[in-house]
């Protein structure tokens, strides 16, 4: 815990205020349960919150951050604690504020598509509440099967199919926050159109909890298509299947999904999960898995050809075309388990960069050459058609100078690559504690100024999720 000196340690009265309207089990005070909550899926770190509430109402909440305000005391939200930017970690200690059991679907408006969610809910699994009525909401994070709404929302999240459909915040309607005072708002209106004054949905999503606490959301659906086609190809150079992105889209070629996958990645992947295995030929370095997917049939299969000749034009092994469901959800899961076989794998870091797509080799060639000046491995892998590349950085036999120390002069080459080639240095992942010393690669003093001046507005006391984002 880094308690700075801006913020109130929790005191007996402050526990006796909260339970006065909380129930005990949903009151955490026993320090083995709260180190339940210490950590996310950042690397290894670890920080206790000094209390957890698990709050079931926005009444519950609104009192939580009133209280919290009214007396300086950090106040950090967390979903399903699957974040990569260590966003939901309580790093100044005071209460976290776990969104578990604000988990209810209100309500799917069919008629209008669209549904009024809470932050605790799965997001596969309102994914697939809401295809029992024809409609699709495609934001799908590789961790989709564990992540929340609002860490999706905290983030802007994307995953495969944000390529062809969009991001989180494409499909945010309206939301309902609770500020730092204990006020209760609604940021928007229910419609897809809304030039009525400033933007405060959109100004929210992406926010990582520094603004507000999204207690519900009212998100935007469309019909759900009824036919997909699901194919692995082979590249024999990891740049080519980079190369090829862009010449996709110049095709006429709209993929659903356009995922790049380096050899090493699909190993550690087959190691680690069982049931997916994928022969990999000698010389392949990298795949790509291409989704198509819409509602015609002839249009599919014309889009299908035309990928096909022109992945002919490179070295590539053997195409593998999922010809049934099994093989489609089987090829997912590989591509969705590869975060999770690399953190199995080594100690690493892993940074979501994204650049223009046709940079996409220019990045790939850029963060391998800067890996050889500095002695380390990385395992990339991204959301090619976006440009959105993870590179997971493999402690392996680096010293723990070069590792804690040296590393981060690597880090910031790599994102200073990225502005070069016109991207940014978060994609989806944010920015949180891990990414925030390198915001001055990105913005000028005052652009960061404006940011900490809007958080200011929100939150004047600078108690939702103190520590991230900004230094």
């Amino acid at each position: 815990m880094m308690q700075s000196d801006n913020y109130k340690r929790l005191e007996d009265s402050d526990i006796q205020f909260f339970k006065g309207f909380l129930p005990s089990e949903r009151l955490v005070l026993n320090e083995d349960r709260r180190r339940e909550y210490d950590h996310d899926y950042t690397e290894d770190l670890h920080f206790l919150p000094e209390v957890v509430i698990i709050p079931t109402s926005v009444e519950e909440i609104s009192k939580v951050a009133a209280h919290c305000n009214e007396n300086r005391i950090p106040l950090t939200v967390r979903g399903a604690g699957t974040g990569l930017s260590g966003g939901a970690l309580a790093v100044n200690g005071g209460v976290i504020l776990s969104m578990e059991k604000l988990n209810r679907l209100l309500d799917i408006d069919e008629q209008n598509f669209q549904a009024t969610v809470e932050p605790g809910m799965i997001t596969q699994v309102f994914q697939e509440e809401v295809a029992k009525k024809g409609l699709y909401y495609p934001p799908d994070p590789a961790s989709r099967g564990s992540c929340f709404i609002g860490g999706n929302l905290a983030e802007s999240s994307g995953g495969p199919h944000a390529v062809k459909y969009g991001v989180t915040k494409d499909y945010v309607l309206n939301l309902e926050v609770v500020l730092a005072d204990g006020s209760i708002i609604w940021t928007g209106a229910n419609v897809l159109k809304n030039a009525t004054g400033l933007n405060l949905t959109q100004l929210m999503v992406g926010s990582e909890g520094t603004l507000g606490i999204i207690t519900k959301a009212v998100m935007r659906l469309i019909p759900l298509p009824k036919l997909d086609r699901l194919l692995l190809a082979p590249f024999k150079k990891a740049e080519d299947a980079c190369a090829i992105v862009a010449r996709i889209f110049h095709k006429g070629i709209d993929p659903s999904a356009l995922e790049f996958m380096e050899r090493d990645a699909l190993e550690f992947a087959q190691k680690y999960v069982d049931g997916i295995e994928i022969p990999i030929e000698d010389g392949i370095e990298a795949h790509l898995l291409i989704e198509l997917d819409g509602n015609d049939e002839a249009e599919l299969a014309k889009q299908a050809e035309a990928l096909y000749e022109l992945i002919a034009e490179y070295e590539v092994g053997e195409i593998l075309y999922a010809e049934s469901e099994a093989e489609k959800d089987r090829l997912w899961k590989l591509r969705r388990s590869l975060g999770e076989a690399v953190k199995a794998n080594s100690i690493y870091k892993e940074e979501d960069t994204v650049v223009k797509r046709a940079e996409l080799p220019a990045l790939l060639k850029g963060v391998k050459e800067i890996g050889d000046r500095y002695g380390f491995k990385s395992v990339c892998y991204g959301h090619a058609g976006d440009g959105n590349l993870h590179v997971n950085i493999l402690k392996g036999e680096l010293s723990e100078k070069a590792w804690n120390e040296d590393l981060k002069e690597a880090i910031r080459e790599i994102f200073q690559l990225c502005k070069q080639l016109g991207g940014t240095i978060s994609g989806e992942h944010g920015i949180g504690l891990v990414q925030k010393e390198f915001m001055d690669i990105m913005f000028s003093e005052r652009e960061i100024q404006l940011q900490k001046d809007i958080k200011g507005v929100f939150d004047p006391n600078g108690i939702l999720n103190p520590g991230k984002v900004f230094e």
